[in-house]
């Protein structure tokens, strides 16, 4: 994106620096032979000065460049950094600002530091909320960063939902911010930012902190593939199915062991397994009568293998055998069958 070359700007406002200034924003900043930065502590040990002392060096060290004559020579390329901030959307995670100025990872050091110097550019800290961020103006980065917050605010603990559905609830959040801010490219970037929404391997989004974005197992990865499904999925399809998506090792008996363990999962047929979410009832088959019974009251036969089925993938012989149980169920004399009190 950038023309100009950052080493050599660099190199150019260091030179108007006395030695020891100069050795130490080198260092600090990373724009010696190699990339390696150093703690104010370690250049304090290296002249014997504490690291407080270090600390002014440096803040001098950036002063006198920015009232140096030198750095007016390099008014083209501040105002070509300005320009792609403005391009970039104004604000942008320090990490995605870097890679879009130059894919030449040897030059970030040298872009951070003409960044550190050039007045227009302000870096705000990482806390538990945002990642490292630059802007231009304050007042641009604190209305993407309310309009996240709220978004975060708005999903619940296991909420997953699509790119397209979260970045139109951004563009939603920010009111009358500028439309031309307002195109998906810009809009993707400003989610980078947020620390507390991200998306899990297979794109959508929901809280960080949830394992159905932040997948860390076999039950993590399971419960996305049968999401993804859609409906229920025996265990060596389960199987199967994280190692097309995920590119992950799941052996069949160690998904299925995962599977029984996990309250997200029911049991709902030999072998298949759906989603509690999906509203299916916990239990053996004996358990999904009684539940019914209890909330439905007297029923017929073919009532409740309706609702049974819809329940559990078993068959209709299965449920008549189950109501047999005359400890738990009762045979009236119209034929409808209710729960023995």
């Amino acid at each position: 994106m950038i023309t100009f070359k950052p080493k050599t700007v660099t190199k150019r406002l260091l030179s108007v620096l006395p030695p020891r200034a100069r050795d130490v924003l080198e260092k600090r900043y990373g724009l010696g032979v190699t990339s390696e930065t150093h703690t104010l502590e370690s250049i304090g040990k290296t002249y014997g000065v504490t690291r407080e002392r270090v600390r002014q060096i440096e803040n001098y060290g950036i002063q006198a460049i920015q009232k140096s004559d030198v750095y007016a020579e390099f008014n083209d390329a501040i105002d070509e950094l300005k320009n792609a901030f403005e391009s970039l959307g104004g604000v942008i995670s320090e990490t995605d600002l870097f890679n879009e100025l130059s894919k030449d990872s040897s030059l970030h050091n040298h872009l951070y530091f003409i960044l550190v110097v050039g007045d227009p550019f302000k870096r705000i800290k990482e806390d538990t909320s945002f990642n490292y961020r630059w802007c231009l103006e304050k007042k641009v980065s604190e209305t993407v960063e309310a309009a996240l917050k709220n978004i975060f605010e708005s999903l619940g603990e296991d909420d997953l939902v699509s790119e397209s559905e979260i970045i139109a609830r951004l563009k939603n959040e920010l009111g009358e911010i500028e439309e031309d801010l307002k195109n998906e490219t810009i809009l993707k970037r400003w989610l980078s930012i947020s620390k507390q929404i991200d998306k899990n391997p297979l794109g959508e989004w929901g809280p960080a902190s949830s394992p159905n974005v932040r997948a860390k197992g076999i039950r993590d990865y399971a419960y996305l593939a049968v999401k993804r499904h859609g409906s229920p999925m025996h265990f060596k399809e389960v199987a199967d199915s994280i190692k097309e998506l995920f590119n992950k090792k799941a052996h069949i008996a160690t998904t299925h062991n995962e599977l029984i363990k996990d309250k997200r999962f029911i049991l709902v047929g030999r072998g298949l397994y759906a989603l509690s979410e999906w509203g299916y009832s916990a239990g053996v088959v004996k358990d999904v009568l009684r539940d019914i019974l209890n909330t439905h009251g007297p029923l017929t036969r073919e009532e409740i293998i309706d609702k049974v089925r819809k329940e559990r993938y078993v068959k209709d012989n299965t449920i008549i055998v189950n109501l047999q149980d005359v400890a738990l169920f009762k045979k009236l004399s119209d034929g409808n069958y209710m729960l023995v009190e």
